[in-house]
């Protein structure tokens, strides 16, 4: 680990990003040029005390999963998020598909996307990014670890994923997780971790396994979709993506027309965040 370059490096990239470029407001007038160390800190879920000792050449050996916060922080490019596993001592990232470093132009995008919720998949189904309104839509994904950050393999093993999608409409969506999971397992190939996810569910779910014998392959995101909130009930949206050139990552935003009942729904769940009431409460 060299801990001057890993300092250095950290140092010009937090000074070369103004706050719109990572979706903060600009505020007061700054001393010095950049981001504060404060807000590179919690825009990569650590503490501003563990920030602070990387940039002054202390502190323990950043994980390779600090590490990809980091990266995705401080907006960087393939290239330097691997110089910047190489400067921390780790090895950088196998460039394959479903990395979990996020691609700047779609993050660019994110960033500027506040009034509607917006998210980052992975071509397995994995959240990488969401902003507040996908995250009081859709619920925090950050927290889920192995497979289980695969939305694919959540569908076909945790029983509770399925409610956010009105009954009539799960056996479609099992369908179109398949057939997501397949195009994917033919560009990645069998000794990937798209094969590892396969070779999980064929195990895990008979319904999986009868989907895979299909052989159905789609990457369909873009349609019509009614999401059921627990306290705001079914929402019609319209989703959107953006892939990245190698389709490897899609960016989907989910909107509604002008003065439907579900924009008026997006506007109360702006209001409402994470809030949670009781089960019994349905509001709309």
């Amino acid at each position: 680990m060299d801990r001057a370059a890993l300092a250095s490096f950290l140092r010009r990239r937090r000074e070369a990003l103004q706050p719109e470029d990572v979706g903060l407001p600009v505020g007061a007038r700054r001393r010095a040029a950049g981001l504060r160390r404060e807000e590179v800190a919690a825009l990569a879920a650590m503490s501003t005390d563990y920030y602070t000792r990387l940039e002054q050449e202390r502190g323990p050996q950043p994980s390779e999963q600090m590490l990809a916060s980091l990266a995705r922080a401080l907006r960087l490019t393939d290239n330097e998020r691997d110089y910047l596993f190489q400067v921390a001592g780790r090895n950088a990232p196998a460039s394959v598909p479903a990395t979990t470093h996020v691609a700047p132009a779609l993050l660019r995008v994110l960033d500027r996307l506040d009034d509607t919720p917006a998210l980052i998949l992975s071509n397995l189904g994995e959240t990488l990014v969401q902003n507040r309104m996908a995250e009081a839509l859709f619920g925090d994904k950050s927290a889920y670890t192995g497979l289980a950050r695969s939305e694919i393999y959540r569908w076909f093993t945790m029983p509770d994923e399925r409610l956010s999608y009105p009954e009539d409409d799960r056996d479609r969506q099992s369908r179109a997780q398949v057939a997501n999971l397949r195009a994917a397992y033919g560009s990645m190939g069998p000794r990937s971790r798209a094969g590892e996810l396969v070779r999980a569910l064929l195990k895990a779910s008979k319904e999986f396994a009868e989907l895979w014998d299909r052989h159905e392959v789609g990457t369909r995101f873009a349609d019509h979709k009614t999401l059921v909130h627990p306290q705001l009930g079914p929402i019609e949206l319209d989703c959107q993506a953006l892939f990245t050139e190698d389709q490897s990552q899609a960016l989907l935003v989910l909107t509604a027309p002008p003065r439907s009942e579900a924009d008026e729904k997006l506007r109360l769940l702006s209001v409402l965040g994470h809030e949670r009431f009781p089960t019994d409460v349905r509001l709309g």
